[in-house]
């Protein structure tokens, strides 16, 4: 199939992130003259754009950014720079290099994401490259994790039945690899490998010269547990296990959960299951599937670059022929199948080899020292004896995996003397609860997120403690802003930053992930939220129905409505 080139077209409606990326001869741009340049923290303005695709993002210290402006300094640049690690799966060996970076270069702190990756904040310019290139060392890179492309693939970290994990892990590495880009622009810059003589020679089989309209991420899900929330991603994998083994996937698309704050237009969507396929034929029907949204997704407007609108602008039967003519042969009907939760399960559980598995909580996904909470140097000892590995999960905590038997006393000494068991934010609230970085370091930010949850969520349980609900399992998501790192439009109580102590309150999300919140109040701080709240909470304690989620119970007696599909997010009529 001859593919199209947007960028080549004689559209003068081109966004301006298309210009730069057919201009930069395969994701070159002037990095290398941005980062030799001594006379700023920051590098060009098109190579900020070239840089995701590379695994990193410019950033400012926005704490410091008044102060800097009237001292009449630059902002403080620093760079974030972001791991691939399909599955969340990372070695101790591994563990102990990001570690060393962090308390080097990251300001003593390492950060695990909402899709099982790591990141590093506060690298300066001038210490860029070693970073990445000490990261490549282990054998791990930080290549697609940001950019126009196929994103980290995400896996169920220790899913059940979990004698299929090394087989479905297998997939996600697969898919990873599969989608790679393809330019050797990344070694050559970052890894000091030989030059293309001419960047002319370098190609992108699968990509095309300016590659995707916008990011494209993967999911990878074993029922009964959602904990990747499959359904938030352009592309979901459903595992169907039969017998015992793994007959295949079922294939749902279009998710995302980006919008924009008073842009009807744009709006969270949930993935739609069009059919199933085999495991051999997994790595063609994502490849088909991106490169579908590759041909025809709009590259005049980013925020409407996404599959899911591709998808809504042209109706789901279109895609399904599209993909079916690129295939050249049908999906099967999707099988069934059943998600209870999407959570972590914490504390220690077995595998069927016999080895153990300890999932410990992560406030927020923020590693470091606290005095008394010694959880970076804690996870160091750790890494330094444990013989499996370290998974991160879709919920910003980290599972100690693959533990032998004769190893568990050791681990369990380990996390005794270091209190990782009893580290901060321990109750049911705060480990149901995530929360994207926002302020200070994220641009998007239009209101604190990490730094403050805690703080609402011990105020929340103060409500529910009041009336006996203090052991209540909720999910409670958090942004600084609409794009949606932390998915809080699937948190059965969601909070989307609207400005400095402000925020949109939705509820309803499905507990397993399968159903979209719904604006509740809008703009308003901590003590509308808690007068808000207080009320639904004292009525679902004394009518919810046996078993019933509060989510569900919100829906049921009609504080918000039912919300299905991304255009009906703002109440408006599908079709």
């Amino acid at each position: 199939m001859t593919k199209p080139n947007p960028a080549d077209a004689n559209h003068a409606n081109l966004s301006e992130v298309e210009r730069i990326k057919a201009a930069s001869r395969y994701l070159r741009g002037t990095i290398v003259e941005s980062l030799a340049n001594p006379l700023t923290g920051a590098v060009a303005e098109d190579d900020t754009q070239l840089l995701k695709f590379h695994g990193t993002y410019q950033q400012d210290d926005r704490d410091l950014r008044n102060e800097r402006t009237r001292q009449k300094l630059e902002p403080a640049y620093e760079f974030m720079v972001r791991l691939r690690a399909p599955g969340g799966i990372i070695r101790p060996d591994q563990w102990q290099t990001l570690d060393r970076l962090a308390r080097q270069y990251g300001g003593g702190a390492m950060r695990l994401t909402t899709r099982q990756s790591i990141q590093l904040h506060g690298i300066l310019k001038w210490n860029l490259k070693e970073t990445i290139q000490r990261i490549n060392a282990t054998l791990l890179d930080t290549i697609a994790a940001c950019g126009d492309v196929n994103r980290n693939v995400m896996c169920n970290p220790n899913p059940y039945p979990s004698e299929i994990h090394a087989e479905v892990d297998d997939w996600s590495r697969r898919l990873s690899e599969h989608l790679m880009p393809n330019s050797t622009a990344y070694h050559e810059i970052w890894l000091d490998q030989k030059k293309v003589a001419d960047s002319r020679d370098d190609r992108e089989p699968l990509y095309g010269p300016t590659y995707l309209p916008r990011k494209f991420k993967i999911a990878v899900a074993v029922p009964p547990s959602n904990d990747v929330d499959v359904f938030a991603h352009d592309l979901g994998l459903i595992a169907i296990v039969e017998q015992g083994t793994l007959a295949g996937f079922n294939v749902a698309v279009g998710g995302g959960m980006g919008m924009t704050h008073g842009n009807p237009a744009t709006y969270p969507n949930l993935a739609q299951v069009i059919g199933f396929c085999r495991p051999e034929q997994v790595l063609d029907v994502a490849e088909k599937v991106l490169t579908t949204q590759r041909d025809h997704g709009d590259r005049t407007n980013r925020k409407h670059a996404r599959l899911k609108y591709t998808i809504d602008d042209r109706g789901i039967d279109w895609f399904r022929g599209e993909l079916q003519k690129r295939l050249g042969w049908p999906l099967d009907e999707p099988r069934p199948y059943q998600f209870d939760h999407h959570g972590d399960r914490f504390g220690w559980t077995e595998g069927v080899d016999g080895n153990w598995h300890l999932t410990l909580f992560i406030q927020s996904g923020r590693i470091r020292d606290w005095v008394d909470y010694p959880l970076l140097s804690g996870l160091l000892a750790i890494a330094e004896e444990h013989e499996g590995d370290f998974r991160v999960t879709p919920n910003q905590n980290l599972v100690i995996a693959n533990v032998p038997p004769e190893k568990k006393p050791r681990i369990e000494q380990l996390v005794a003397e270091h209190r990782l068991a009893n580290g901060r934010g321990q109750s049911v609230l705060h480990r149901n609860a995530m929360a994207c970085v926002a302020l200070p370091t994220c641009a998007m930010a239009m209101a604190e997120a990490e730094r403050y949850l805690p703080t609402l969520l011990d105020r929340l349980e103060e409500l529910l403690a009041e009336v006996g609900l203090k052991d209540e399992e909720i999910v409670v998501r958090m942004t600084g802003c609409p794009n949606g790192c932390a998915r809080p439009y699937l948190g059965e109580i969601g909070f989307v930053g609207k400005a400095l102590g402000k925020y949109n309150l939705y509820l309803g999300a499905g507990f397993a992930g399968e159903r979209l919140n719904c604006l509740y109040r809008e703009n308003i701080g901590e003590q509308e939220i808690l007068d808000a709240l207080r009320p639904i909470f004292e009525h679902y304690a004394q009518d919810r129905e046996p078993g019933e989620r509060f989510g569900d119970f919100v829906v049921r007696t009609r504080y918000v409505r039912e919300v299905l599909a991304g255009r009906e997010f703002h109440g408006q009529e599908e079709g």
